[in-house]
């Protein structure tokens, strides 16, 4: 059997684990499109021999594990982000290199073993280990619970493998060794000569304590000399700071517990020695115990009216989210009892999330902190890192309260949706204490090791995506979607917001430059493609910035009003069309909607057939969603042929399905209605008019069902000139978030059954 080969050397795989990747490299795009668009995603992974080529067939092994591709997302910055879930040790030979991508026959490898053999082993691994955690501080009990419940002796060797800190080299042999109990032997006298490692630090250790001995009787002689020093006015350095550090911790505002601690570790930093290696980290550890608002608290806006004001004037509808925070305010105001609520702002990118969180903290008169957490696979820079490590610190939720210097601010956690999960631990997982109001009021930070009141903190959380925020981490989260911006409403944000700010920042006022609304129009229109408000923003600037140099280079002089002539004088050539969908009528050819990371937009869907073996052809870079849609609609008209006056000649044709613009992925069931009419015309070769859009799920028993994104989807519909859209009726209720003025343009159709549509289009 042949299977397509990835070549991994940045660290070495075990059957049982998960390989995740973010890449932007060509080469390797393509290899995983090829994976995604195979009948069974699978892949061979291999580490190279030497460790480095990629290009080297020689150097590539006889031995990989069988790995399939889980999940494939592209990210905003145009990387492709792939889970790969790996499963078993294969044999692999004739390594060939096909249009780019390496392919080798993979055989099955059988591992036999003995029951009782296996039970033996597995219980000298086990008690080994044990041991082993016992010697060596740093491993942590929780490893050897899991490695309990694991029943085969060859997961257990891969788990022990992968978790050692051995060489790669060493751990590439336990990889290719195909016999389970040779695999066992070497862990076996691994882990001996690991706790050998272990003995011998120990040994150390007893050595430097007898040294520091000798240093303590060194520290009396020399406190006298200290003594004797202050009483003749000539205090040391060490001595200023241990009392700066008594006297900022009378000042302190904390808890009992807290203060005692504080007031050991200035003990311990008073009677440690100057040569001491542990003064440094005594010192930063008084340092952030001193530093951290343990009970300072700013005091909240209690008018509704002035927090409602505020948030109007810094921002542009979102009555959601104003209406949320006005909730909150009353209901603390009428019950102490109440704790912050855990928000989450989803929205496509520039819609104002962010700065709406910023707005938030302004009105109520709260400090800010803020942090990003868009890429982050390790949780210690969540929960921070134990003071035993070199340069520890505590994680970015206890260095975000000490910035904002109280223990009640609006504190913004930005791209909750990007955090990501490998070996290193599970950030989200970190959050869950976060995010928990049952579990933040006595947060505990691993370098700080005391509890941390976080109950009074507001926690925004904010997202692109809904779907990708971890389940049990969205469980914890009040969901506020932020829709996009109509252009009428991008008007009047561009005129109230974004014009005065960007004139500001120029050094402009409004008696010097103007915007017409149509010039607002025509760039929001022509030379933007987005849900939010952020390019326009920047187009803006770009104008007046050419303004302002035209102006100093004594070439002209400012302008009373940009008109739409000075836009495209300033920015070119327009970048997209608007209202430019030509009235025509295509056979097999139907607008579907569809929501991007720019907002709505219109799918169109072309279908062909000709004579074949009824073989379903679908292209246009889809997901597998969107092709069970494309099945179910075929499957759908097949079974009710007769009704919709085809002839039986459709079961022998080979049907061709293609979505335009394939390098852009597509996926989602809500283009099944497009799918079924699209096939309709085709076989009947009746017109449909290209005004006409349509969304919905559809069943195999032509039954309509409810889709999400239909604002958006319609907003899109209306930029491209749509007049006409076939809806589920379930969706009725959503209309209503529709502006007025899309509505007085476009007529909705609202649809239950697939019956409703074929009688209005083809009858």
């Amino acid at each position: 059997m042949k299977i397509p080969v990835m070549i991994v050397n940045e660290v070495v795989l075990f059957p049982n684990t998960e390989y995740r990747i973010e890449t932007n490299d060509k080469e390797l795009e393509n290899l995983i499109h090829t994976i995604e668009e195979s009948d069974t995603r699978s892949v061979a992974i291999i580490h190279s021999l030497d460790g480095e080529s990629r290009d080297d067939v020689l150097s590539f092994p006889s031995i990989g594990i069988y790995s399939m591709l889980s999940f494939k997302l592209m990210v905003p910055n145009s990387k492709i982000r792939a889970v790969f879930g790996c499963y078993r040790r294969v044999y692999l030979s004739n390594y060939e290199k096909i249009n780019g991508i390496y392919y080798a026959e993979m055989k099955e490898v059988e591992e036999k073993i003995d029951k009782q053999e296996e039970n033996r082993y597995s219980t000298l691994l086990l008690r080994s280990y044990e041991k082993y955690v016992h010697y060596v501080s740093s491993v942590s009990n929780a490893m050897l619970n899991q490695l309990s419940g694991i029943l085969s002796l060859s997961s257990l060797t891969d788990s022990l493998a992968m978790l050692l800190p051995i060489e790669i080299k060493s751990k590439k042999k336990y990889l290719y060794e195909l016999d389970v109990v040779v695999r066992a032997k070497n862990l076996l006298e691994q882990l001996k000569e690991e706790m050998s490692l272990a003995k011998l630090e120990h040994d150390i250790d007893e050595k430097v304590q007898k040294e520091l001995d000798k240093e303590h009787k060194e520290y009396f002689l020399k406190a006298r000399i200290k003594a004797m020093s202050a009483e003749l006015g000539e205090e040391s350095v060490k001595e200023n700071e241990i009392k700066k550090y008594k006297n900022r911790l009378k000042k302190l505002k904390c808890n009992r517990k807290v203060r005692e601690r504080i007031k050991d570790e200035i003990r311990r930093y008073e009677s440690a020695s100057s040569s001491s290696p542990e003064l440094v980290m005594m010192k930063d550890y008084i340092e952030w115990m001193l530093s951290l608002p343990w009970e300072v608290m700013t005091k909240d806006v209690t008018s509704l009216k002035q927090i409602k004001k505020t948030l109007d004037e810094k921002h542009y509808g979102i009555d959601d989210v104003k209406l949320r925070i006005l909730e909150y305010i009353a209901v603390k105001q009428n019950s102490k009892k109440e704790r912050s609520p855990i928000l989450c702002l989803i929205g496509p990118p520039g819609v104002g999330k962010t700065s709406l969180a910023y707005s938030i903290g302004e009105s109520l008169n709260r400090k800010i902190a803020s942090i990003s957490v868009g890429g982050i696979n390790d949780e210690a820079e969540i929960v921070g890192h134990r003071r035993t490590y070199i340069g520890a610190l505590p994680g970015r939720i206890l260095q975000g309260m000490k910035k904002a210097s109280s223990n009640n601010p609006v504190f913004i956690i930005d791209e909750i949706d990007k955090m990501r999960k490998d070996m290193r631990g599970d950030p989200a997982s970190s959050l869950l204490e976060v995010l928990d109001k049952e579990q933040n009021s006595h947060f505990q930070d691993h370098y700080i090791e005391e509890a941390f009141d976080l109950s009074n903190v507001m926690f925004i959380a904010t997202a692109n995506y809904e779907e990708q925020i971890p389940m049990e981490l969205k469980d914890r989260l009040e969901i506020i979607h932020i829709p996009s911006y109509t252009e009428y409403e991008k008007l009047d944000i561009a005129k109230n917001y974004l014009i005065p700010k960007a004139l500001d920042e120029v050094g402009l006022t409004t008696l010097q430059v103007t915007f017409s609304d149509s010039a607002i129009l025509s760039i929001v229109r022509y030379y933007t493609k987005e849900a939010g408000v952020r390019d326009l923003g920047r187009i803006l600037s770009k104008i007046l910035r050419k303004i302002v140099r035209e102006n100093l280079e004594g070439d002209t002089v400012f302008l009373r009003e940009i008109g739409e002539e000075q836009v495209e004088k300033y920015l070119g050539k327009r970048r997209y069309t608007f209202y430019e969908q030509e009235e025509k009528k295509q056979i097999g050819v139907v607008n579907g909607l569809a929501y991007t990371p720019f907002g709505g937009d219109v799918l169109p869907i072309e279908v062909t057939y000709y004579q074949g073996k009824g073989n379903l052809i679908l292209t246009g870079s889809l997901g597998d969603v969107m092709r069970e849609s494309g099945q179910i609609a075929l499957s759908y008209i097949k079974a009710n042929y007769l009704e919709f006056n085809i002839g039986k000649w459709v079961f022998d044709r080979d049907i061709h399905i293609h979505v335009p613009e394939g390098a852009v992925e597509k996926d989602g069931p809500s283009a099944g209605i497009a799918l079924t009419t699209a096939l309709i015309s085709s076989f009947r070769k009746k017109e449909v008019p290209s005004s006409i859009a349509m969304t919905g799920e559809i069943t195999l028993q032509g039954r309509i069902l409810a889709i999400g994104g239909l604002r958006e989807k319609i907003l899109g519909a209306y930029r491209a000139g749509i007049k006409k859209i076939y809806l589920p009726k379930e969706n009725k209720k959503d209309l209503e978030e529709i502006p007025d003025e899309i509505k007085e343009k476009i007529a909705f159709v609202l649809v239950s059954n697939y019956q409703e549509i074929e009688k209005d289009l083809f009858s």
